[in-house]
């Protein structure tokens, strides 16, 4: 009989001591589980108790070896994040600090998630130093930029780094941060960056992060509703008033994307100043002549002149090409509007 049990447990994932006779039995019913709790979870919780009874008994036994040889066995069924910690904090009993960072590691690969690599960081910190916590921020970062729980590793990497204190390097990961977290996600981000600013920063740190946060808030918007160009129009003066050119042209880009899906004038004619502003920016701002003319030529392309047409944008086009002395280009636009645009409104505009 003693022999058929041993067998039903070692079945189970489970292995005799080799220092004490087989005689500790289960509980029979170790975890409550209710009427509302999935069997699945129910079953987990239960297996994951006898793991940790049978381990506790094998630690009161004073067999380290033994106990540590039943966590490896329990790892191998890749048990939940409760599971890792508890290994972790056995071998952190015994002072076996590089069997820990062993586990840790470990766990990372297992459950790349952003608040184990936040515990394996702290642990680091406590063990190893500033470097090498900061290393394991740092491959968090890379490999979770993505994740939908992001914003928690870099608002955690972000505080670490304050208080070594490290200003250069909490700008710089809120700034990396806030240029790929999702804005629907990064209020706290937002939040923690603005009075780190407050504290540490100059005007001009100050006044970045007060854009980075109107920033979030059009972002906000036109996630909501693509189609309010209003929007759009007050997140490109924003951006056009911090200066930077690719930033400003790929709010552009992804405005003038949102095509009216009626083709009727009156729902284009707000729609076609974002291409004009456009055109507008690149000609007077950014001073770039042959993007100014792909900007002209797109949008004439885009228009569907055969339901409607505005003839200020083929006048537009035409004064821009006279501009660059380009008489030819000019009156080729012109021949064009002439005949895709009522009877006379070219000329009559052009006179």
């Amino acid at each position: 009989m003693l022999g058929g049990r041993r067998g039903r447990e070692t079945s189970r994932g489970l292995a005799p001591s080799t220092s004490a006779p087989w005689t500790w039995t289960p509980p029979a019913a170790t975890t409550r589980c209710g009427s509302s709790t999935p069997s699945s979870r129910c079953a987990a919780a239960r297996v994951d108790q006898l793991w940790h009874n049978y381990i506790h008994m094998e630690e009161l036994l004073g067999a380290v070896a033994n106990a540590r040889w039943l966590f490896e066995r329990w790892m191998g069924w890749r048990p939940d994040i409760a599971a890792w910690n508890s290994y972790i904090k056995f071998e952190l009993r015994y002072g076996e600090v590089e069997r820990a960072r062993a586990i840790y590691q470990r766990l990372v690969a297992e459950h790349p998630r952003p608040d184990t690599f936040i515990r394996y960081a702290k642990f680091e910190m406590e063990h190893g130093g500033t470097e090498q916590a900061r290393r394991v921020y740092e491959r968090a970062s890379e490999l979770l930029v993505d994740d939908e729980d992001a914003e928690l590793l870099f608002v955690a990497f972000a505080e670490f780094e304050e208080n070594r204190p490290e200003v250069e390097r909490v700008r710089a990961i809120y700034k990396y941060a806030l240029d790929r977290v999702p804005k629907g996600k990064a209020d706290d981000l937002y939040r923690k960056f603005l009075a780190f600013e407050k504290r540490f920063g100059d005007r001009e740190g100050i006044e970045d992060a007060v854009v980075s946060k109107q920033r979030f808030q059009y972002e906000d918007e036109v996630r909501k509703n693509p189609l309010n160009y209003d929007s759009w129009f007050d997140y490109i003066r924003l951006e056009e008033s911090a200066g930077n050119k690719d930033r400003i042209r790929d709010v552009y880009e992804r405005a003038i994307a949102n095509v009216p899906p009626a083709q009727e004038k009156r729902y284009w004619q707000r729609y076609i100043y974002l291409w004009i502003n456009y055109a507008l920016y690149e000609e007077l701002d950014a001073q770039d002549m042959e993007r100014t003319r792909e900007v002209y030529r797109a949008y004439l392309k885009l228009i569907p002149h055969k339901k409607f047409t505005f003839a200020k944008l083929w006048l537009m086009a035409a004064q821009f090409e006279i501009r660059q002395k380009n008489i030819k280009a000019a009156r080729r636009i012109l021949g064009n509007a002439i005949g895709m645009t009522p009877k006379g409104e070219i000329i009559q505009r052009v006179h």
